[in-house]
């Protein structure tokens, strides 16, 4: 096997692992079921535990920005905020009809906004790198030439 380097080529496992390659909208649907799962997850394992919710969060956003396409980049800040609200809905611990469901939501949402901040945070960070990079690329062939 070669050295791992700067220019040593890569594994035949490595090669052969999926690119997934979102939409907008399939970015937004993939953060929203991963997040109502983990939100499952925490509900079964941690009796709804928002701070372990929180914390699998920027994990998902980051996923979200590095598998949406290039051309979808501005969607994937955007959408997981959503995805976030969207799984908490469940374990927010509202009680009491759709009042008292939304004042949950709503109270889970105000108590852990620094996880939903971070999440964004890395999604947005995330896409605008791989947005520059992509401009970078663009603009490599003109100065050679």
């Amino acid at each position: 096997m070669p050295a791992q380097g700067g220019g040593a080529p890569r594994p035949a496992a490595v090669r052969r692992m999926p690119r997934p390659r979102l939409t907008g909208l399939g970015g937004g649907l993939f953060a929203c079921t991963s997040m109502v799962l983990v939100a499952g997850i925490c509900w079964l394992l941690f009796s709804s535990s928002l701070f372990v919710y929180g914390l699998l969060f920027p994990p998902v956003a980051a996923a979200t920005a590095l598998w949406v396409r290039p051309a979808d980049l501005v969607t994937a800040p955007i959408g997981v905020p959503i995805a976030f609200a969207a799984g908490a809905w469940p374990i927010s611990g509202g009680s009491g009809g759709f009042g008292g469901q939304l004042m949950g939501l709503v109270s889970a949402l105000s108590l852990h906004a620094g996880w939903l901040y971070a999440g964004t945070l890395v999604a947005a960070l995330i896409a605008l790198v791989r947005k520059a990079v992509l401009i970078g690329r663009r603009r490599l062939p003109r100065r050679a030439a």
